[in-house]
């Protein structure tokens, strides 16, 4: 009986090396509100499951290019039924950016999930991270689109 309780322990314990617990890769890391109060969360599952846009882009934040993937940002609204003019953006030290929702439509805004096909740790910036494709477009490489750019995103209220 020990022989088989010292297995499963160490299979416990080399689940929570080898990745997340099934309860922590089932947290919420995104809420969408809207107007209404209407909320929908999702978590790194349900983002992985929608469409996935992959860039490589150019940012004030990394010495070189790096390549952000998940879904778009106009595509994470649709899956919400989040309708409105603009979207504010929160991350979880309570950084606040309001975006306008035609950026959401007109350029391929990502949530980005990963960077560099790796998920993004809190530390750099993760677990989501809205980012602008800069590289793919020029007319981006403004100071007003990089302070759009909300990284530890948590919450998305549109209105």
């Amino acid at each position: 009986m020990d022989q088989i309780r010292r297995v499963l322990l160490l299979g416990a314990a080399m689940g929570g090396i080898a990745g997340p617990s099934a309860a922590q890769a089932a947290a919420v890391v995104l809420t969408v509100r809207n107007e209404g109060g209407q909320r929908r969360q999702f978590d790194m599952a349900a983002l992985e499951r929608m469409p996935q846009r992959s860039m490589v882009t150019a940012t004030p934040w990394y010495d070189h290019p790096r390549k952000f993937t998940g879904p778009l940002l106009r595509d994470v609204l649709a899956a919400a039924g989040a309708k409105g003019s603009t979207i504010k953006a929160i991350a979880l030290n309570d950084y606040a950016v309001v975006i306008p929702t035609a950026d959401a439509l007109t350029f391929d805004v990502v949530v980005a999930r990963l960077l560099d096909d790796q998920p993004m740790p809190r530390r750099d910036k993760g677990p989501l991270f809205i980012i602008y494709p800069f590289d793919e477009r020029p007319e981006l490489r403004k100071q007003i689109y990089f302070t759009r750019c909300a990284w530890q995103l948590r919450d998305i209220e549109v209105s």
